[in-house]
Order: C-alpha cells, then sequence, then structure tokens
C-alpha cells in the first residue's frame, strides 16, 4: 500500500519501538469519498483537517488528535440549506503486530487514520440537522416554509384517530350539589 493511495496514511517508522519519542501530527486534504448519509454529510473534495500527536508507547503509536470538517446538507424541518463544522477528538492505540486483539495495527510503518476519523465524524453528524434552534419548519397544508410566509400560522394538528372523543367531556372529581363524587 503506497503513501499516495490514501490521504489517511500516515508513515510512523521513525516512532517505531521507540517508547516515548512523539511527533505533531497536520494533515489537511480533501476528502476522497463522502462521509455520512441521509441529511447531512461531509461531502467528497470538503477539506478535511487532522491535527494532534503521535506518542510511541510499548504497544505501539497512539494517536491522539482533532478531526474537523465542514458538513452540508438538508435542515430536517424547512428542507433549508445546512452548514455545521464538525469538529471531534480521536484517540486509539495503534498496535505492533501481535497475538493480542486491537482495532488497528500499524501495517508496513504506516498507520492508515481513516476508519477512526471517519467514524469519529459520521457518529458527530446530527441525526435531525437544523438550519438553526428555532426554525418554524414548513407550513402543512401548503408545505410553504413558514419563516419566508409570516403570515401562515400553523393549525393544530389533530390526530383523526382521536376524533371521537373530540366532544367528550370528563367528569369532575369535585361533588355536586345533589351527591358524591363520582371515580
Amino acid at each position: 500500500m503506497s503513501s499516495s493511495a490514501s490521504p489517511y496514511l500516515v508513515r510512523v517508522h521513525d516512532l517505531i519501538r521507540r517508547p516515548g519519542e512523539s511527533r505533531e501530527l497536520e494533515l489537511e486534504f480533501p476528502a476522497p469519498a463522502r462521509l455520512g448519509e441521509a441529511l447531512i454529510a461531509v461531502e467528497e473534495g470538503s477539506t478535511v483537517e487532522i491535527e494532534g500527536r503521535l506518542d510511541s508507547i510499548h504497544e505501539g503509536v497512539l494517536v491522539a488528535a482533532r478531526a474537523r470538517a465542514t458538513a452540508v446538507g438538508e435542515c430536517g424541518r424547512c428542507l433549508g440549506p445546512v452548514e455545521k463544522t464538525i469538529d471531534v477528538d480521536v484517540t486509539d492505540l495503534f498496535a505492533y503486530p501481535s497475538e493480542e486483539e486491537f482495532d488497528f495495527h500499524i501495517h508496513e510503518e504506516q498507520i492508515d487514520l481513516e476508519e477512526l476519523v471517519r467514524d469519529a465524524i459520521v457518529l458527530a453528524l446530527p441525526f435531525q440537522p437544523v438550519c438553526r434552534f428555532d426554525c418554524p419548519g414548513l407550513d402543512p397544508e401548503t408545505g410553504a416554509r413558514l419563516e419566508d410566509h409570516p403570515e401562515l400560522t400553523p393549525r393544530e394538528a389533530l390526530d383523526p384517530r382521536w376524533g371521537a372523543l373530540a366532544g367528550f367531556q370528563a367528569e369532575s372529581d369535585e361533588p355536586s350539589e345533589g351527591g358524591p363524587a363520582t371515580r
């Protein structure tokens, strides 16, 4: 696997089997693939920044870094555009080949940060992104954005399954003039 195959590959030959050694990590590259699905994602070609530190320890190389990218998508309420900066911390050990079970390993004096960074960014994406905290959404009858049409006021939507109970009046717990309270 050559270092030009993936921008997430980092050579660590200077840290291998040298506990106590460390160096700074700074990467910036266009995302080689889309990160995320549904309403919001970091699009292919968007800038991904990774800054942090690589520390050599007895078991391998410890990565402690911050990954940043900008996600774009649609508001879950009004379908307007949304742009959100994703800023996540990633920390994990890239172990030397051994019989012990580790999530990540050092291969050919390189570590591949792709899975670690991709998972952290995707998990940090909002499930229901909104363009702003108080987004009024869409008018349920016309589908128009309520922000663009302040004259529209959303009516309270009543579930038709409860329609039979609309005229029902519960009896009061207060005793009536003629008898005891009913329960």
